[in-house]
């Protein structure tokens, strides 16, 4: 039986809460490999590089967008023959695309329905499918680790975000690693990519900086084995730290504009949000970056780390 997956959210975050435990759960169900269809950006590749139940990333590209790409699509779509296609989308396009491939058994979230909880959708929808309770808890398969790393404390930093105001600011980062490095002995992994070389430079010619690793010029894939050697990740809403969470290491995540949702699918993840907004509020628009209290994720940390 071949199988298909709809996500096409955009980053790395969302292809984990989104869309791992939903590929476990529906492989498994019908007892098959399942492909995806997925944007570049999701990383889906290289997160998926070493997992059993994945079968084929395909990866919808610019020239599958408009009223051409559609054809374009159903003819990539087409060519594989699968059987069943499962679409986190609500948008009518991808039911056409679907209907034009020959797919028979299509299942998709209601079309043009209202924005909702992205956790709880995922969680009902594959539910629906399956007939049983589908846990929200993601698990990234790798079967490569990295045994000669070191076997001190290791902390992973979550530098970067998809935009500055979802961004804590990085002296905050450095001042925090320095008053954690007076306690315990850490060694600092820091996430970010080639458009974070200022943020990685600027915390590596600090004190806590002397005992860090950057990960600006490695891949996805490349990173994966020195994450799940983290006992700890503190991040902005960034992929980093839903990478961290769906390798089983504790996360501390910082909310300053994004929808405080996003964390609430891991028991792996605890949340700091801005002073001043009732919890569990902070979304889109919050602007809350300079509200986020210093001693509060400091504290936080440190309760984790004990």
């Amino acid at each position: 039986m071949k199988l298909l997956l709809v996500q096409v959210r955009y980053g790395i975050g969302d292809i984990i809460l989104a869309g791992l435990p939903y590929i476990h759960a529906l492989s498994k169900k019908f007892n098959s490999k399942i492909s995806l269809l997925v944007k570049e950006s999701s990383r889906a590749s290289d997160l998926f590089a070493d997992d059993d139940h994945v079968d084929e990333i395909i990866t919808l590209k610019n020239d599958m967008d408009g009223v051409r790409g559609i054809f374009k699509l159903t003819k990539e779509l087409k060519k594989r023959n699968f059987d069943k296609i499962f679409i986190f989308n609500s948008s009518l396009r991808y039911n056409l695309v679907a209907r034009l491939a020959g797919i028979k058994s299509i299942y998709q979230y209601p079309l043009f329905r209202t924005k909702d909880n992205i956790i709880n959708s995922c969680k009902i929808f594959t539910e629906s499918i399956t007939n049983q309770v589908v846990s929200t808890e993601p698990n990234l398969i790798i079967k490569k680790t990295n045994n000669n790393l070191e076997k001190s404390f290791s902390i992973l930093l979550g530098l970067s975000a998809s935009g500055p105001t979802k961004r804590w600011a990085i002296d905050n980062y450095i001042r925090l690693a320095e008053e954690i490095s007076k306690r315990k002995k850490c060694k600092f992994y820091l996430a970010g990519g080639k458009n974070d070389t200022d943020l990685i430079n600027r915390f590596k010619n600090s004190v806590a900086g002397k005992n860090s690793i950057s990960f600006e010029k490695m891949s996805i894939k490349e990173t994966l084995p020195f994450i799940k050697n983290c006992n700890l990740c503190i991040s902005n809403d960034t992929g980093w730290a839903h990478i961290a969470v769906a390798l089983q290491v504790k996360t501390l995540m910082i909310f300053c504009d994004s929808p405080v949702v996003y964390g609430s699918y891991s028991k792996r993840i605890s949340i700091v949000e801005p002073e001043g907004i009732e919890k569990g509020k902070t979304t889109h628009n919050t602007l809350g970056k300079d509200k986020v209290s210093f001693d509060k994720v400091l504290s936080e940390s440190l309760k984790l780390i004990n």
